[in-house]
C-alpha cells in the first residue's frame, strides 16, 4: 500500500488530494476508488505496472475532482434563469451524466429531461450556460435547423463559447 498527497493547480486554484493506493493479487482487471473520510483509496490489480498505476490514479483523481466540481453547481438554479432571461422553457429536470463521452449534453423532448456531461463543469461557467441554452432550445425545435440556432443566438455568448468547443476539439453534437 502507497499513500501520498498529490497537489495540482487548476482554475488558479490549489487543490491537495491525499491517495492510498493498494494493490490486490485477488483484483485482475478492475481497478476501483472510493473516497473515504478525505482520502481517496484506489486499488488496483498488482500486476499493473507502475506508469499503469500512475495512469489510473490521475483518471481517478480526475474524476473525484469533477464530480466535487459538479457538485458545487446550481445545475438546475442555472437552466431555470437561463431560460427566464432568453424565453425558453424550462426543463422538468436536468443533471449531471457520468456516460456522455461524446455528447456534453442531450435533451430528451418527450419527458422535457436534460443531462449534461459531467466533464463540462471544468469548462468556464459560459461555456456551460451554452451547452444548458443549447439544450433547453431542443424542448422548443428538436432538430439543428435555422429555428433551432436563432433560438440558441439569443445567448449572447454562443459563437464564443462554439469556438472554445471548436478549439477543445469537441464541438461536434
Amino acid at each position: 500500500m502507497r499513500r501520498f498527497t498529490i497537489v495540482s493547480l487548476w482554475a488558479g486554484t490549489i487543490a491537495a488530494m491525499d491517495i492510498e493506493v493498494t494493490r490486490s493479487e485477488r483484483r485482475k482487471k478492475t481497478v476501483q476508488a472510493r473516497l473515504r473520510g478525505g482520502v481517496l483509496h484506489i486499488a488496483i490489480p498488482a500486476h499493473l505496472t507502475t506508469a499503469q498505476e500512475a495512469e489510473w490514479v490521475e483518471r481517478m483523481r480526475r474524476r473525484f475532482v469533477d464530480r466535487r466540481d459538479a457538485d458545487r453547481i446550481d445545475l438546475a438554479g442555472r437552466a431555470r434563469t437561463l431560460a427566464a432571461e432568453l424565453g425558453l422553457p424550462p426543463p422538468d429536470g436536468i443533471v449531471w451524466s457520468d456516460r456522455q463521452t461524446t455528447l456534453w449534453g442531450s435533451c430528451t423532448v418527450a419527458s422535457r429531461r436534460i443531462r449534461i456531461a459531467r466533464r463540462v463543469a471544468t469548462f468556464p461557467a459560459w461555456v456551460l450556460d451554452y451547452v444548458i441554452v443549447h439544450e433547453l432550445a431542443h424542448l422548443v425545435v428538436p432538430r439543428h435547423d435555422e429555428a433551432f440556432w436563432d433560438l440558441v443566438g439569443r445567448y449572447r455568448l454562443t459563437e464564443r463559447a462554439r469556438g472554445y468547443l471548436i478549439a477543445k476539439g469537441e464541438e461536434g453534437h
